[in-house]
């Protein structure tokens, strides 16, 4: 971000948007750059320009959409997180269905956000994801773990995935519908060093990175 005298701020988020709709593409530029500390360092119109520029730039975060031509978003998303594991990506995209919430999150995005959000919204997934965070949009994690099918069981209950213990499900379950460690401590009576322990050991268990792959887990596993 430049200020009256031409100067770039050094500390602004630096970021690389991507999506195929030019007036799309341009909006997304023109909203971002009117966020305080977001400095938007390139624009891309389809997923290989995405991958070149974030070469080119090694912005903090890449903004993508999902469809575009010659390479789509998941897959941009994946090479950026294996080729340049120092640039986050968050999702911004018209398609919230199941398997693009989980191509994305199973790719490395660290949020997923529908078009409808707002751009403090998207300010504030862009912060987060370079601060390691995740950001998941509230309606698409309700979906995503509302359609997991509940299995019927026929026996014995089988045993947790990964060797979780029955309180670190609970904790990943609690996790998966939204909760913060602050609610899920309120919820199971417990403190909230207590939480943090059961999700250290849940994540290692899983090798899960985040609370965004949490869901994605959750919701492979069905343990809605």
């Amino acid at each position: 971000m430049a200020d009256q005298l031409g100067r770039t701020d050094v500390t602004a988020l630096r970021v690389v948007v991507a999506d195929d709709q030019t007036v799309v593409r341009e909006g997304l530029v023109t909203v971002l750059r009117l966020l305080p500390g977001i400095e938007v360092v390139a624009a891309a119109a389809d997923g290989v320009e995405a991958i070149r520029l974030v070469a080119e730039h090694r912005p903090d975060v890449l903004l993508t959409d999902l469809q575009m031509p010659r390479c789509d978003g998941v897959e941009a998303t994946r090479r950026v997180r294996t080729e340049y594991p120092e640039t986050e990506v968050v999702v911004l995209t018209t398609y919230s269905d199941d398997d693009s919430v989980l191509g994305a999150l199973r790719a490395g995005a660290r949020g997923f956000l529908t078009k409808d959000a707002d751009a403090e919204s998207i300010g504030r997934a862009l912060h987060a994801a370079a601060a390691g965070q995740s950001i998941l949009d509230g309606e698409v994690q309700r979906r995503l773990i509302e359609s997991a099918p509940t299995p019927v069981p026929a026996g014995p209950p089988p045993a947790a995935p990964d060797g979780l213990t029955p309180r670190e499900l609970e904790v990943l379950r609690l996790i998966a519908a939204g909760l913060s460690n602050q609610e899920i401590a309120r919820q199971l009576t417990v403190s909230e060093a207590t939480v943090k322990t059961h999700i250290n050991h849940l994540f290692a268990k899983a090798n899960l990175r985040d609370r965004s792959a949490a869901v994605a887990y959750a919701y492979t596993h069905k343990l809605d």
